[in-house]
């Protein structure tokens, strides 16, 4: 699903181009402020408008440079498209853009090699990225943004940015559900209680559980391959909010960047953060789906459930009790949820109130968008790994299904296919089931004559109906968890995974 571009000028087009996508703490490390904005007198790229310097707080408190850098890369693939735009509508000379792409190049390889000097009095990766331009190549560097704004070239840095790692996040997916399918092909005919309300309800096996968890990943893949197509729409050429006067064509730089359409209302391009809350929205969707998993997992590697055991570089021990084996990578991923949760929270409320165009509180919608991404990252990177290496204990599952009475509602099915009404075969039942809870056995240890005393339209073959390989057996049909259903199911999951390849 790569849609970066070919084109010789896109720096994404050299596979060993990267910015390492670190931390804001790490970065700020490397960011400094010039002596000449600490003590009052510097002065802007934008400050000719202004009187006096900016304060040095206030320099720092509204720079973002400490985070945006992480959009270097694709600031400097934004910038080389837009400067070919340019040369191509015959705004700049081919000898001009190819000096700036040189430059442009060049400033890249410092920046990959850890060798670039992030200034904060410069705010942000836009400005840093020009003013060093303008150092190696002089004053034909200072070319390079006309016809746009930071308004739309921040926009389109977010996009190609979320582009990337939508795509990173969606393989991250197939590979844990290509995980999951083969799980759930080994384990089509291991039976453990199905639960509602907590309590056993009904066999079901285990590679049918595992499939449920299948399919909401998948509804999540959907969601995210859906959500693409939004965010991969150029605002690029909106310029700060009304579009420019230069003779430009957005169709150019849309190919050269590898976007699959280009956004129609300029004021819109420059403000809009639905792609965004969109993303993390599905997100937390697909933490959520984890979280429910992580749970499920939790309790079933409890001494009272003992269903499961994860492998041991997945857990932790405790300092004071030796016997301990605690599940610290799902118990931190329903934790983490409730982070992701968050970020979509603080990206609805810095929106809820702005006007149109672009306003300064869009300076916020970086970090939590950054957060929501790694620590989506992490988790499915852990979850990969973790799920398809999950071991059932079988016998422990099994003795546990025939703890709760799970075959009540194939002996009442038995009733009905016998011609008793439902509501009369489940008093039937209840009553049978009454007497086992009484007895301290299952309702396949009852007796026939036991069975009887409720409804003579119960007969011999009745426990052929009461063992659970036969109600795993009976529910086959399409979404059903007999054991034929559930491989076929499995069938169907590698075909539909294909298709996000």
């Amino acid at each position: 699903m790569n849609a970066n571009s070919s084109n010789n000028s896109n720096p994404d087009s050299n596979k060993n181009s990267s910015v390492s996508d670190s931390s804001t703490d790490a970065s700020i490390t490397n960011t400094t402020v010039p002596q000449s904005a600490a003590n009052g007198q510097g002065q802007q790229m934008w400050g000719g408008r202004f009187s006096e310097a900016t304060d040095s707080f206030v320099a720092a408190f509204t720079a973002s440079v400490g985070f945006d850098q992480r959009f270097a890369r694709h600031d400097i693939q934004g910038s080389i498209a837009h400067a070919t735009m340019l040369k191509e509508c015959g705004i700049l000379s081919a000898d001009d853009v190819a000096i700036i792409i040189d430059g442009l190049q060049q400033v890249l390889r410092e920046i990959e090699a850890g060798e670039f000097n992030w200034s904060i009095a410069l705010e942000d990766v836009h400005m840093n990225v020009e003013s060093r331009l303008t150092d190696i190549v002089g004053a034909v560097g200072k070319k390079l943004h006309t016809g746009r704004s930071r308004n739309d070239q921040v926009a389109t840095d977010i996009r190609l940015w979320l582009r990337e790692e939508t795509d990173n996040i969606i393989a991250l997916l197939v590979r844990l559900q290509s995980g999951l399918l083969d799980l759930a092909e080994q384990h089509t005919d291991t039976i453990m209680p199905g639960f509602t309300h907590l309590q056993t309800a009904q066999p079901v096996s285990f590679g049918h559980h595992v499939m449920a968890w299948f399919e909401m990943l998948y509804r999540d893949t959907e969601r995210l391959v859906d959500a693409r197509r939004r965010i991969n729409q150029m605002p690029l050429g909106s310029a700060a909010l009304a579009g420019t006067t230069f003779p430009i064509d957005r169709t150019i730089t849309a190919k050269l960047l590898g976007f699959d359409g280009i956004c129609q209302n300029s004021l819109d391009a420059v403000s809009d953060r639905d792609f965004a809350i969109e993303f993390t929205s599905a997100a937390s969707i697909l933490m959520m789906h984890m979280s429910r998993m992580s749970e499920e997992i939790i309790l079933w590697m409890s001494a009272q459930f003992n269903f499961v055991q994860i492998p041991d570089r997945f857990c932790t021990g405790s300092s004071i009790m030796p016997q301990k084996k605690n599940p610290d990578v799902p118990e931190l991923v329903r934790g983490k949820a409730a982070r992701v949760f968050g970020q979509l929270m603080t990206l609805l409320s810095l929106m809820k109130s702005q006007p149109l165009a672009y306003n300064k509180d869009n300076q916020e919608d970086k970090e939590p968008l950054f957060d929501c991404v790694d620590t989506l990252t992490g988790s499915l990177l852990a979850f990969a790994d973790m799920l398809p290496n999950i071991t059932p204990n079988i016998e422990a599952m099994r003795a546990a299904t025939m703890k709760g009475y799970a075959t009540a509602t194939d002996l009442a099915d038995y009733l009905v296919r016998r011609g008793v009404a439902f509501r009369d075969a489940h008093e039937v039942v209840g009553n049978a089931v009454a007497l086992g809870i009484k007895e301290g056995v299952d309702l396949s240890d009852l007796s026939l004559a036991q069975l009887q005393q409720f409804s003579d339209a119960i007969g011999d073959d009745v426990f052929d109906y009461l063992t659970l390989e036969g109600s795993l057996a009976a529910r086959d049909h399409l979404g059903g968890t007999a054991p034929n259903q559930v491989k076929q199911a499995v069938i169907n999951g590698r075909a539909r995974l294909k298709a996000f390849a």
